[in-house]
Formats: C-alpha cells, sequence, structure tokens
C-alpha cells in the first residue's frame, strides 16, 4: 500500500495530538501544524516512540501563501493526503463592549479564515483523486452564542457553515467532509488548572477524554461513502444539552 498522509492544524497537547498520535497508528504520516514549530517537539517524539511517522511544521494557518506552499510541500516530499483536520479553537470571553475589533478580526482569522484556507486547499488536492477526509473541529459556540462568546461563537457560526458547504458541493465528488461538536470540557492542563472542580469529575467520565475524540474522528475517515457522517456531537454522559 502507498504511503498517505494526515494533516492536523492545530496539534496542541490535547485533542490536537491525540488524533493526530491516532492516525499514525493506522499508519498515516502525521503531519502536525502549530505556529511555533517548537512545541510540536514533545508530540513529534511521541508519534515516533510509538512506531509511526510524524512532520512537524510552524505555520502560521491565517496566511495564504504559507498554507498553500505546505500543502505542496506535503504533497510532493511526504505523501498523498488522505485525511486533513482544522483544529483551531481561538475560544476567548469578552463581554460585547469590551470586545474590540483586534480580538474580534483575529478570532475570525484563527477559527474561521483559516479553516477556509485549510478546506480550500485540501479539496485543491482531494478532488482529482476523488478521495479524502476533511474534519473540522467545532464546539457548544458552533451552535449557540453563549453570554461573552460573541467573537468566538461569529467564527464557530462560520467555520459551521464552511463545511455544510464544503460537504455538500464535494461528497458527490468523493470527499468526505465532517464537522464534529464538541459540547463539554475536555481534559487538558488548562482546565485542570482553571476549573479545578470540573477537571475532578474525570473520575466520573464527567469531562472529554481527547484519546475518545480522536477515536471518532478515525471512525469518521473509516466511514464508508454509503453512510457517511456529516455532524458528530461529542459531549459527557452528565453534560446537560
Amino acid at each position: 500500500m502507498s504511503k498517505k498522509a494526515v494533516l492536523v492544524i492545530g496539534a496542541g497537547d490535547a485533542t490536537g495530538g491525540a488524533i493526530a498520535r491516532r492516525f499514525a497508528r493506522e499508519g498515516l504520516a502525521a503531519v502536525i501544524v502549530r505556529r511555533d514549530a517548537e512545541n510540536l517537539t514533545a508530540l513529534a517524539d511521541q508519534i515516533r516512540a510509538e512506531g509511526g511517522e510524524a512532520h512537524p511544521f510552524g505555520v502560521d494557518a491565517r496566511l495564504e501563501e504559507p498554507m498553500v506552499e505546505l500543502f505542496e510541500r506535503i504533497e510532493t516530499d511526504i505523501a498523498p493526503l488522505e485525511a486533513v483536520v482544522f483544529n483551531i479553537g481561538a475560544n476567548v470571553n469578552f463581554g460585547i463592549r469590551d470586545t474590540t475589533a483586534r480580538v474580534y478580526r483575529k478570532v475570525w482569522e484563527m477559527a474561521a479564515f483559516a479553516g477556509f484556507l485549510t478546506g480550500r486547499e485540501a479539496a485543491r488536492h482531494m478532488v482529482p483523486r476523488g478521495r479524502g477526509t476533511i474534519l473540522f473541529t467545532g464546539a457548544t459556540a458552533s451552535l449557540r452564542g453563549g453570554k461573552g462568546f460573541s467573537a468566538f461563537a461569529g467564527a464557530k457560526f462560520a467555520l459551521r457553515g464552511l463545511a455544510q458547504s464544503m460537504a455538500r458541493e464535494l461528497g458527490p465528488q468523493g470527499v468526505h467532509v465532517a464537522h464534529t461538536i464538541i459540547d463539554g470540557a475536555i481534559d487538558t492542563a488548562w482546565i485542570a488548572e482553571n476549573f479545578p472542580q470540573r477537571h475532578a469529575l474525570k473520575d466520573q467520565d464527567g469531562i472529554l477524554d481527547p484519546d475518545h475524540i480522536a477515536d471518532a474522528y478515525w471512525m469518521l475517515h473509516s466511514q464508508p461513502r454509503d453512510a457517511w457522517t456529516h455532524e458528530l456531537d461529542l459531549r459527557p454522559w452528565m453534560e446537560t444539552f
């Protein structure tokens, strides 16, 4: 079997990293991306220690030219992209009167515009082959705007609309586009430090395990095309919705 690659934009220490490791365990070359490549060293080492192949890149996903170059380099030097995951969060909380134009624009660029660039470049390479998977990570804010989340909700609403539009366009061309709703706290160091009571629910399976999220992403990628899922929501059993 010829080598294939997975690209994870926003390969952080939790969900993005878990997704990259999961796909690497299935034999895909994991291309992992953050703005600062030095922050990917530990993840790349872990993937390789588990027997996988890792290629870290420092790229600002909001910039068109570097993103185009990234996709071209992967396709030329590493392997054809079989799956692309957009996993940038940009979760901020400001009252509407305190939300500056700079904050709103930056959040939109990170969580929406960067998703557009990722999806467009993935489609340009996948459609000619007639196959591939593009996965976008959404949040509770993708469905409803909460108090203080005007910027985040606006960006996530936009990302969800992008995913819907792409799914309708690319599905008939053989490319599976799916959008996930991650509805709940995730087991991360940030949650442990800032919301210790919430993190304590880990012992009751009350927060999301990044590895279990990654399993769901692999499931989406593995679906036969006669039974594709477009939108999948994931939340702990005790989460209200």
